[in-house]
């Protein structure tokens, strides 16, 4: 009929809802958009739920299958992988020392990787700057990003490599521990099929992921650093049952010796001046040893001093080292600051060493010992001469160079032996107070 309104039936959810006006189609279209809106985000909230109670599920009975971190990652990274119709999934862990990040394993199309693995020596993917970027860029210590291929954000080799990998999408997931962030998980995926949903289910997927390692990872440094400081307690109760034993039994010993000898020494004012010359040096070895005697009892005891510095104890060893032997001991101190005992405990320790094996094994017409301050703070030491060398390589030679080594270790210095047969060795020691620069990410509280 001329004048009436053309009638609609509208159905919505397959029923139908009434028959109305062309003019109010619009209405009832918004409804239906509304509609399907909130059921979307109903499907969408329960296919999270569902990710987040199958991850935590998984990541329990991964820890109960497999309680070896290793292990666990290892089926995490493939469960992701799978899950996520991915080609790779990375696994990146910070070096809170070395203020840096790098990778510790990753699975590429059904296999797992870690970084010692040899295909990581080959790949042309640019892991040194990608994992600058990830330390680097703030916006991902806390949330998880999406990278797409030509991304602006990431670095040109970056992005030159996804493109020719024809990778599509990256996403990158931190791994959140409280305020601590300990590294990110990255998954990559070449071909893009969500049928215009997004990539909505594999960021769910990722972070959930990504919350149980950050987890599981917490838990296995906690462990592991309750077994360190339980080592930690059983080597310091041996080290101070090895002090008593020391303080009691070998220190006492050079006592008594000394004082049998300075008793000698009062009656040998008759004796040849050969013999004489022999028991003063006697005195002077036990009188030494006894030093080094109570100087271990310090070293084995923390916060325990002998009171002399680095000049006047290597002064104190080049002099002794004269008396028993003829070679020329040369030796340039310059001024040095104090080191803290524990660290000139070591020093003194590697140039003993270094200067009784110049004297017994190097055959040498002449030894030099210098010691010179780096920058104000740091020290650098070397005892060289121009014997014979050391034949073969330095690593496999006998316990003293060992026992350098391991003193160098615990101070975090440098030890290096130059030698070449008969060129003679020297040993070069170099410690710096340990220093680093803060990333501007941790400043900003992204740690």
């Amino acid at each position: 009929m001329k004048g009436e309104a053309m009638n609609t039936d509208i159905v919505v959810c397959g029923a139908p809802v009434a028959s109305m006006p062309a003019e109010d189609t619009r209405d009832v279209d918004t409804l239906r958009a509304a509609l399907a809106r909130e059921n979307l985000e109903r499907r969408r909230a329960e296919c999270l739920a569902k990710i987040q109670t199958d991850v935590v599920k998984l990541a329990v009975d991964t820890l109960v299958r497999e309680p070896d971190i290793d292990g666990f990652f290892r089926a995490m990274l493939k469960t992701l992988a799978e899950e996520g119709e991915s080609h790779k999934v990375t696994l990146w862990l910070i070096d809170d020392e070395r203020k840096s990040c790098d990778v510790w394993m990753a699975h590429i199309d059904g296999e797992v990787f870690t970084l010692n693995s040899p295909e990581w020596k080959t790949t042309e993917f640019p892991r040194q700057t990608f994992g600058r970027h990830l330390f680097s860029y703030e916006p991902g210590w806390r949330e998880t990003v999406e990278y797409a291929t030509d991304d602006e954000r990431m670095p040109a080799s970056v992005r030159d490599f996804v493109r020719q990998q024809g990778l599509s999408v990256t996403l990158v997931a931190p791994l959140l521990v409280s305020d601590k962030n300990l590294g990110w998980l990255t998954l990559c995926t070449r071909e893009i099929n969500d049928c215009g949903e997004g990539q909505w289910w594999r960021i769910a997927l990722i972070e959930a992921i990504a919350r149980q390692a950050a987890l599981a990872l917490h838990h296995s440094r906690l462990v592991e650093q309750n077994r360190v400081e339980e080592r930690r307690k059983a080597i310091l109760e041996e080290r101070n049952r090895l002090a008593r034993d020391i303080h009691d039994n070998l220190a006492q010993g050079f006592a008594a010796i000394l004082m049998q000898l300075q008793g000698a020494q009062r009656e040998a004012c008759t004796l040849p001046p050969t013999v004489a010359r022999s028991i003063e040096t006697a005195v002077d070895l036990a009188r030494t040893h006894l030093t080094e005697a109570r100087r271990s009892v310090g070293t084995l005891r923390p916060n325990v001093s002998s009171g002399e510095d680095v000049s006047r104890a290597i002064k104190r060893l080049a002099e002794l080292g004269q008396r028993t032997t003829t070679v020329p001991i040369d030796v340039q101190l310059d001024e040095l600051p104090r080191f803290g005992d524990g660290v000139e405990r070591e020093i003194i320790g590697i140039a003993q060493e270094a200067l009784t094996n110049a004297m017994r094994h190097a055959r040498a017409r002449r030894i030099r010992v210098h010691a010179s301050g780096v920058r104000g703070v740091g020290f650098r030491l070397s005892v060289s001469d121009d014997g014979r060398g050391i034949a073969g390589d330095t690593r496999g030679s006998g316990f003293g160079m060992t026992s350098m080594r391991e003193r160098a270790e615990r101070i975090g210095a440098s030890l290096t032996f130059v030698t070449a047969p008969r060129s003679g060795t020297e040993v070069v020691l170099a410690w710096e107070p340990p220093s680093f620069t803060i990333p501007r990410a941790a400043v900003d509280g992204r740690q």
